[in-house]
């Protein structure tokens, strides 16, 4: 006769406890160990002894795709996305973006069939980048207001093709200023704390141009419209001034907690939106920041934010977790550009699934608390999604 194990026995693994580090056999729940569930108090009463293996194989719950289904605890839907579209002047337009494949520069009436290609996939909601015709970039950025804009034609355009849609435009003057800042710059010189050197975004300046910037989105048809300059204050004067304007119903999406991050590379090639000189770690979160970036969401909402959002996302789901936790605000993260990019170059090369790798990215931020995902997969996953992928 040979021992336990050499009979098909499975012999007892030692010290394997729980979440709590309960060892084998203790009572789950017992008040006298001080042990329950959560790391907590335990039950007074009906207390059972806590299962342990070789009794409990938590691989029966994987065994198969019925049973995963049936206890996952993230769900993903096409409902979930925003699609981020990038709208330039003219007609007729859908040009390859060489550092997002399969992105598209498009013109108002080509941004309308995207969007109605998409919303036929089950994407419904839509976020629009503009902008201004070739040479016509200034200090102010003043393009972004045009009533004639890219922007501005195609949330028009959108919204014949789609009724349905529910439309959200960023604002923003980055790609209509000539040097590339979100806003204007404070004469040189001008005294003030310590600031680095080079140009330096005049934070007070910059507001009422943002309001005008929201306030021409709104009339355009924007039901949403969403902040990324990150400049103090600026969530106030827009909610003022779509009130004044007699827009009270659409809505402020404040890029809350955007980090000066090295993930926007595609974004910035796309948009021509690179600083032409210096950076924007003046206005921008440090990456290094997580209580910071709480006490933006918490400012942002105080001046009448309707929803909020963390951007990146995958560096920062830490933040999307602890913002989850501090407020019950609508909370989306934005799955930038520079992480698309990895997913569509890891593909390229062979190395991996992009269809794998971008479920599971939109899975992760989903866990870690997002309400919905901007992101440029939306089309690919909703395909996915509905093929029951």
């Amino acid at each position: 006769m040979g021992d336990a194990a050499s009979q098909g026995a499975v012999p007892e693994v030692p010290g394997r406890g729980g979440l709590t580090g309960a060892p084998q056999g203790e009572v789950w729940g017992d008040p006298a160990a001080g042990r329950g569930p959560s790391g907590g108090a335990g039950h007074a009463a009906g207390a059972l002894p806590r299962a342990a293996f070789p009794a409990l194989r938590l691989r029966r719950l994987r065994g198969s795709a019925g049973m995963r289904a049936l206890v996952r605890e993230t769900a993903l839907a096409a409902d979930q996305f925003v699609y981020p579209l990038f709208v330039v002047p003219g007609t007729g337009l859908r040009r390859p973006i060489a550092s997002l494949p399969g992105q598209f520069h498009l013109s108002p009436d080509a941004a309308a069939a995207e969007a109605s290609a998409a919303a036929g996939e089950g994407v419904r909601c839509f976020l629009l980048f503009g902008q201004p015709p070739a040479g016509r970039k200034d200090a102010q950025g003043s393009g972004a207001w045009d009533p004639e804009g890219a922007v501005q034609l195609a949330l028009r355009a959108i919204r014949a093709a789609v009724p349905g849609a529910l439309l959200l435009s960023d604002v923003c003057l980055c790609a209509y200023t000539s040097h590339g800042h979100c806003g204007v710059l404070a004469a040189p010189g001008v005294p003030g704390a310590a600031r680095d050197a080079g140009p330096v975004v005049d934070n007070d300046a910059t507001l009422p141009l943002l309001a005008r910037v929201a306030v021409s989105h709104a009339k355009a048809g924007a039901d949403v419209v969403a902040p990324s300059d990150m400049m103090d204050g600026r969530v106030a004067a827009i909610r003022a001034a779509l009130d004044a304007a007699g827009h009270a119903g659409v809505a402020v999406l404040s890029y809350a907690a955007k980090f000066a991050s090295g993930f926007y590379g595609p974004f910035r090639d796309a948009e021509d939106s690179a600083p032409a000189e210096g950076d924007r770690h003046g206005y921008q979160l440090d990456p290094a920041n997580r209580r910071q970036a709480l006490r933006e969401v918490d400012l942002d909402l105080a001046e009448g934010a309707d929803m909020v959002m963390v951007k990146p996302a995958l560096p920062y789901l830490d933040v999307v977790a602890a913002v989850r936790a501090g407020t019950g605000a609508p909370l989306l993260a934005y799955n930038v550009s520079g992480e698309y990019a990895m997913v569509r170059a890891a593909e390229a090369a062979g190395w991996a699934s992009g269809p794998e790798l971008a479920l599971e990215v939109l899975l992760a931020i989903r866990r870690a608390g997002a309400d919905a995902i901007i992101t440029y997969h939306a089309r690919e996953v909703a395909r996915l999604l509905r093929a029951g992928g």
